[in-house]
């Protein structure tokens, strides 16, 4: 689970370059289409089976994909990779929030103190100067998909035990991929001159997605919620480690900030635990990553 978390940290720095090749609708569609692709013959005996619910979840939650990791992949034009997972990190402590407004499951005081440290966290990371918190378009549009990717998460919790995951998983890809494609022309996105650069990044996260998801659901049979809410929680931190070996340097302030983001992702998930009863399971990264 380290192994694959400090791969998932990787992907950041890994769309950055790729976007320097290619648009950035054109690599979502592709990475996602990859994703999507190999899901699709990894599973084929179980889409034979494929209801309308199963259409329906994963459509809507391919909507959740397409906007969190396409906003996040724009923004990634203009700010560091490692301020891009830093910021994105911010959807932990939000996903109780949102199953608050739609599952009306309040979240209890541990979580708003997460939420309340993230909040601090982003406001530290953004920079804040003598005139205020100025967010530039790549920070506002990475908090932005935070909101989306959060979403994600909420609706997987209100279609699970309704429809079957691993096909709802292909859809939802394969819809993600087809959305970002389809909002090339509507942006004035063009197709992007051949390259093994995007082609590699592309092919090799669409696997990577696959290979981060199967290692997680495998691994966390035998691990328990808390642990893995620890390991997941040092994604941003690899992503850091990642950029700085690249060359990145984030300001004192935006490591102050990073800081106080990963203390609210532990504090929002990580549950006390009560007598004779485990922390509740922690959400399950999906197989957009």
């Amino acid at each position: 689970m380290i192994a694959i978390t400090a791969l998932w940290g990787g992907t950041f720095l890994v769309v950055q370059i790729a976007v320097s090749y290619s648009g950035p609708w054109f690599f979502v569609g592709l990475r996602f289409l990859v994703a999507g692709l190999i899901s699709a013959v990894i599973f084929h005996r179980a889409l034979r089976r494929m209801t309308r619910a199963d259409l329906l979840a994963g459509a809507a939650i391919g909507v959740t994909i397409y906007l969190g990791y396409g906003l996040q992949t724009v923004g990634l034009q203009t700010i560091e990779s490692s301020m891009s997972a830093f910021i994105t990190a911010f959807y932990v402590p939000l996903v109780p929030l949102l199953q608050w407004i739609v599952l009306r499951k309040p979240p209890g005081a541990l979580t708003l103190v997460g939420v309340a440290l993230a909040f601090v966290g982003l406001v530290l990371v953004a920079g804040p100067s003598a005139e205020g918190v100025v967010l530039g378009e790549g920070e506002l549009l990475t908090i932005l998909s935070t909101v989306a990717i959060a979403a994600e998460i909420v609706l997987i919790s209100l279609f699970a035990g309704k429809v079957d995951l691993v096909r709802v998983t292909v859809v939802q890809l394969l819809v993600a991929s087809l959305l970002a494609f389809g909002t090339m022309p509507a942006v004035g996105e063009a197709l992007p001159a051949f390259s093994w650069v995007w082609l590699a990044c592309g092919v090799g996260l669409g696997a990577a997605s696959c290979l981060i998801q199967l290692t997680m659901n495998w691994a966390q049979r035998s691990v328990s919620p808390t642990r893995a809410t620890v390991i997941y929680a040092a994604e941003p931190v690899w992503a850091g480690i990642i950029g700085r070996i690249a060359g990145e340097r984030l300001g004192p302030l935006a490591l102050l900030g990073a800081a106080f983001i990963i203390a609210g992702m532990l504090v929002s998930e990580i549950k006390p635990r009560r007598q004779k009863q485990t922390s509740e399971p922690t959400a399950e990264p999906t197989a957009s990553r």
